[in-house]
């Protein structure tokens, strides 16, 4: 979002000028303010590192930056460890206290002594620094729940538990595949739906009916089977097309939107976005690992109504 911005302003200054464009710029500063906002009480100066897994995972480039601009550490689990029990940085004058940490690897590889015992990206102890409320990790241990694309079948049921109200925006049609009613449809109109495995991202273990020859239908049939749980399917969505430019020539390409919404103290939902781009004719497929790209995302300000 940030990147795509930056280009933008530097290509169109002139759009920029003349249309009220609300600006991004602020997201580091706010993501910083949010993080900092999770530290232990009582500490007047709390240190925040952002965590990666290294110069090869897909998404370091956004790691390195997001700490560049916030002004903080870029930090691997080779760089921390638990002393005097709490979490402390490797630095040239010695070791440094982290209070907070904005992590960007998965949990299984946070702790060798708590989840995976060959993990060489995480620091052994770290999940004890954590239960006893000496460091914060953002995002807490276990939200990544929330990428089990299960869970989004039963949305509307938690508006209405935590909040008693129903939900504003409607649901996409969501089939349960250990549901015995919702297989047997599936399984009899795998040509209409997109199938997708619950624990994926980033476009992989996805079966798109409409495009798929009957060879992959079959093979993703034989998949539901032998293990139901691990799969849902949707009706294939018409997505929002936009002009795109590739190569020499304009295409009508599919898009998608993610926001970018931060939860500390306040809420904060950035008035921007990334907007994914499927490049490859005809896909539907829009993550950048699949070959998508993407667009800058304005909002404009609202018009002063003049009398």
């Amino acid at each position: 979002m940030l990147e795509n911005r930056r280009v933008m302003k530097t290509t169109l200054p002139i759009v920029f000028n003349r249309m009220p464009i609300l600006p991004v710029d602020d997201y580091p500063g706010q993501l910083l303010e949010t993080l900092l906002n999770l530290a232990p009480p009582s500490l007047p100066d709390p240190t925040v590192v952002v965590m990666t897994p290294g110069q090869h995972n897909s998404t370091y480039f956004e790691h390195s930056f997001l700490a560049q601009q916030m002004g903080v550490e870029l930090v691997e689990g080779r760089d921390l460890v638990v002393a005097d029990g709490y979490l402390q940085m490797r630095t040239t004058k010695g070791l440094k206290r982290v209070d907070v940490v904005y992590r960007r690897l998965d949990d299984e590889f946070l702790d060798p002594t708590a989840f995976r015992t060959d993990s060489m990206l995480g620091v052994a102890g770290l999940m004890d620094v954590y239960r006893r409320g000496r460091v914060a990790l953002a995002n807490a241990p276990g939200t990544g729940v929330a990428d089990d694309k299960v869970i989004y079948a039963y949305v509307p049921q938690m508006v209405k538990y935590y909040l008693g109200e129903e939900h504003l925006i409607p649901n996409v049609p969501t089939y349960l595949c250990w549901e015995p009613t919702d297989q047997a449809y599936v399984l009899d109109n795998l040509d209409k739906l997109v199938v997708k495995a619950a624990n994926e991202s980033g476009g992989y273990g996805m079966l798109v009916g409409p495009h798929a020859t009957p060879a992959e239908r079959e093979d993703f049939a034989a998949r539901i089977c032998a293990a139901p749980r691990n799969y849902i399917a949707q009706p294939t969505l018409i997505l929002s097309r936009v002009p795109t430019l590739i190569g020499d020539r304009l295409e009508g390409c599919h898009v998608d939107l993610r926001p970018y919404i931060l939860y500390g103290k306040d809420i904060y939902v950035s008035p921007g976005g990334f907007t994914r781009v499927a490049l490859r004719r005809g896909s539907l497929v829009v993550n950048s690992s699949q070959g998508g790209g993407g667009k800058d995302t304005w909002v404009l300000a609202k018009a002063k109504v003049q009398e």
